[in-house]
């Protein structure tokens, strides 16, 4: 095995930078009177700033997760996580990031922004990744190696023996996206986290929670990598609403439980409809709340539905996902009305 010290990888600024101190996280007791911070003193319910650990919260996953408050880091959505991956260990023009495309378009772009190169290993025609292939194109400056599990756009879940070789023997930081766990019968890689201290892994409110209005990521990792998240992330990066809105959904997982449940019964029905469709060539098995579906002629069927107010997603110019739309799994009434509209087309 690598040596699994993370030291070599952050980069020399962010392993020197003092972070911003704020008045909320330098002050930690109970008082009566804030004149510490500016805010306005009188009160609307949100003149004060939120907990810039968001500890409440933090409490009530370690709880809902088996895993220690110290080990979770929130954020402005998994996309946050992401960003500061990036910026926290790879150099720009100098170090890389490796993807496995067909997957989530933000690694990419986050990897852009902060002009980091990106290499890419191409899943295998059935969707999982090539293990030999990944390490082989690793080297000294792959500092971040990102796995979409279940992947997005194509559904489908990576074998836990496959990201544990990975988390194993990628010289740098593995990186597991969960956001659609919750749909998949497979177990998370949470429970790998102890055994690879170079492992991430991120989950989401934004799917099964039906919260992604609210814009929370969660990023699960080692106390080491979770600091190195606090020091560079803004001070304030989680607002107050979130924190309430998340507190209320936790307290009421039996609702999202349910949701769930109703997501992969309509999962199960809407592929029975589709494959009934002529023009509908494959259904890709999924383990997330859409369908990768590959038809015959995947933009006259997507202007059509959208002339009939149904946007889906049109993927058929994405490597291995030729001819494919990809379609999130409704309500009842809305995938009968999407089936009665393929009928009609």
């Amino acid at each position: 095995m690598l040596n699994m010290s993370i030291d070599n990888l952050i980069r020399a600024n962010i392993r020197r930078l003092t972070p911003y101190s704020s008045a909320r996280s330098e002050y930690k007791g109970r008082a009566d009177i804030f004149l510490d911070a500016n805010e306005n003193p009188f009160d609307t319910g949100y003149n004060r700033y939120p907990d810039p650990l968001q500890w409440k919260v933090k409490d009530k996953i370690a709880k809902l997760k088996g895993i220690g408050r110290e080990k979770i880091f929130l954020g402005n959505g998994s996309d946050e996580v992401i960003d500061l991956l990036i910026r926290i260990f790879c150099e720009p023009r100098e170090d890389h990031i490796i993807i496995l495309p067909p997957t989530y378009g933000m690694y990419r772009v986050s990897a852009d922004i902060a002009d980091v190169a990106v290499r890419e290993v191409p899943l295998s025609a059935r969707f999982q990744p090539d293990v030999e292939a990944v390490l082989k194109a690793a080297d000294e400056h792959s500092r971040l190696l990102f796995l979409c599990s279940p992947n997005n756009p194509t559904g489908n879940s990576f074998s836990l023996e496959a990201i544990g070789q990975l988390a194993k023997g990628f010289p740098g930081i593995t990186a597991v996206d969960e956001a659609y766990i919750d749909f998949s019968a497979q177990a998370s890689a949470l429970s790998l986290l102890d055994q690879y201290p170079r492992l991430v892994v991120m989950q989401t409110f934004s799917k099964a929670w039906g919260l992604a209005g609210i814009r929370l990521g969660m990023a699960f990792a080692s106390e080491e990598i979770i600091g190195l998240f606090n020091k560079v992330k803004p001070p304030y990066n989680v607002n107050q609403l979130t924190q309430e809105a998340v507190l209320k959904a936790l307290d009421n997982r039996k609702q999202k439980e349910q949701w769930v449940q109703s997501l992969l019964g309509q999962r199960t029905l809407l592929a029975q409809y589709l494959s009934g469709l002529e023009f509908v060539e494959r259904i890709h098995p999924s383990d997330a709340n859409f369908l990768l579906v590959k038809v015959t002629e995947p933009r006259r069927i997507y202007d059509f539905l959208v002339e009939q107010g149904i946007i889906v997603r049109d993927r058929s110019r994405v490597a291995l996902c030729e001819g494919c739309l990809r379609i999130t799994v409704g309500t009842p009434e809305e995938n009968e009305k999407l089936f009665r509209a393929l009928v009609e087309f």
